[in-house]
């Protein structure tokens, strides 16, 4: 399979991430090596969204109905704080790592997916001995650590207005392209920015509109971005809908209603939603399409 198929083309979905990177100290010593080896091989990114595309693909057909990841492999991204490339010249201690983690998240997409569905239909999706099987993959990985955080959330058709806020327009970005094409933007931030930018919104939410769906998340975010220490940096990875939407100036809408909302101005908060929701819902009504 070509490492140019991309997701969003060929019936896959769009799907984006959002993800932390660590310095090498921030993980458990047991981690470390492992981190240290993918920093010496400095595989390019795009390898890694390659693998990962085939690697899945290759999960959902396999004949004996297991969709989950073996966990034998584990892509590992790397980055540099300063926001330079990743090099030979970088020691392991002047990067910061984002592993994929694939065992742990799919298993907790699992659970998620199979909440408040059983009997028949559960065993269609997922059969009991294909999950016990994975349960003991997660059983392994955190057996020396418990308490191992998730550095990656992903979002398919779409993604959530809660993150736009962690970001602003000003941020470093880096847009990859190929053959004419947007193959994704990435956009960056400290962790310390991330948090206040997400305090900020969460309390002038709870304030002006305590009833939206997106207090609930940026609650959620800023619980998450809490865990990490202050050395880390934050990306949005959009993936392949930045194609679609690329010029994107959700992070300034965003900003804008919520300072709209926190002054009372209405008209400018609706504004700001209309302008959303005219890039975003058509993204999101491709998930049911046909």
């Amino acid at each position: 399979m070509s490492g140019r198929i991309h997701q969003g083309q060929g019936g896959l979905p769009f799907s984006s991430t959002l993800r932390v990177y660590e310095p090498l100290s921030s993980f458990p010593e047991h981690y470390q090596a492992g981190l240290s080896a993918a920093a010496a091989q400095l595989q390019e990114r795009s390898a890694i969204d390659a693998a990962e595309v085939q690697a899945s693909l290759g999960r959902i057909t396999r004949p004996n109905g297991d969709p989950f990841p073996s966990g034998r492999t584990d892509g590992i991204r790397i980055t540099t704080a300063d926001g330079t490339p990743p090099s030979a010249e970088h020691g392991a201690t002047d990067l910061l790592y984002c592993p994929n983690q694939l065992v742990l998240r799919a298993g907790l997409a699992a659970n998620s997916l199979m909440e408040g569905i059983h009997g028949p239909l559960a065993e269609l999706l997922i059969p009991e001995d294909v999950r016990e099987r994975h349960q003991a993959r997660i059983d392994a990985v955190t057996a020396d650590d418990s308490a191992h955080l998730i550095h990656s959330r992903a979002s398919t058709w779409g993604i959530p207005f809660a993150w736009f806020s962690l970001f602003m327009e000003t941020d470093r970005k880096d847009v990859v392209e190929a053959d004419g094409r947007i193959l994704t933007v990435r956009v960056w931030t400290s962790i310390t920015q991330a948090r206040e930018r997400a305090r900020y919104a969460a309390a002038s939410l709870a304030l002006a509109a305590p009833d939206l769906d997106m207090l609930d998340d940026l609650t959620q975010l800023s619980t998450w971005l809490d865990k990490f220490g202050a050395g880390a940096m934050l990306e949005l990875d959009y993936g392949a809908v930045a194609d679609r939407v690329h010029p994107d100036d959700s992070p300034m809408d965003i900003r804008l209603g919520i300072e709209c909302l926190a002054e009372g101005d209405m008209t400018g908060a609706a504004a700001a939603y209309r302008r959303l929701a005219s890039r975003w819902i058509p993204i999101r009504q491709l998930a049911r399409a046909s």
